[in-house]
């Protein structure tokens, strides 16, 4: 029962991000560039989503999703030319595991390729992150941190620009699994939308 309901919650995720992704590109039909993008980018993100952890203990399940607040949702990177860039990006989600608060993320160095003028994607593979949220660290209580391997995948579109700042709206989803101590794991996928806020 528990598998199939992982594979419905990751299919539902792969729908809408599909869908997001099919909506701004139908948005720009202009296959002109013309933003001048060069040198370093960074950008944060603030919006909302959702969270939905198991580990192989059956502490948690996929079950249960949870709604979350984004922010901040962080990238830096460099222009390889004016439609590639090589970037860092550290996504995450907090989530509760027995009434504390604890944070999924990662550091996934990715490429950001814009497709069109404003329609972009985004994508890499890097090293998961599940930790206490910084918050709510207490001694020998919600203070292990564990680590593993995380995919993400996100495509966004620009609906602002002036000089080098760029807004834009944002879909991602995020795949992952930290191991725990003695041979257990937790896996955890996230999906959300949010605002970007660019400096190219």
């Amino acid at each position: 029962m528990k598998t199939i309901k992982k594979q419905i919650l990751v299919r539902m995720a792969c729908v809408a991000f599909a869908f997001l992704s099919s909506i701004t590109y139908a948005q720009d039909s202009n296959t002109e560039t013309t933003t001048v993008r060069d040198g370093f980018i960074f950008e944060f993100v603030a919006g909302g989503g959702i969270i939905s952890v198991e580990d192989n203990a059956g502490i948690q399940t996929f079950d249960k999703a949870q709604g979350t607040f984004v922010f901040p949702d962080l990238k830096f990177g460099y222009m390889l030319n004016d439609r590639l860039a090589i970037t860092a990006s550290l996504p995450g989600n907090i989530y509760e595991f027995q009434d504390n608060d604890r944070h999924f993320g990662g550091f996934i160095p990715s490429l950001q390729y814009w497709v069109k003028d404003r329609w972009w994607i985004h994508g890499g593979i890097g090293l998961a992150i599940d930790s206490p949220a910084l918050y709510d660290i207490k001694n020998n209580v919600n203070d292990d941190w564990n680590f593993g391997c995380a995919v993400m995948a996100s495509t966004g579109y620009e609906v602002y620009k002036k000089k080098n700042f760029v807004l834009n709206v944002q879909s991602k989803l995020v795949l992952g699994r930290a191991s725990l101590d003695g041979d257990a794991h937790r896996d955890a996928v996230l999906f959300n939308i949010g605002i970007g806020f660019n400096w190219l």
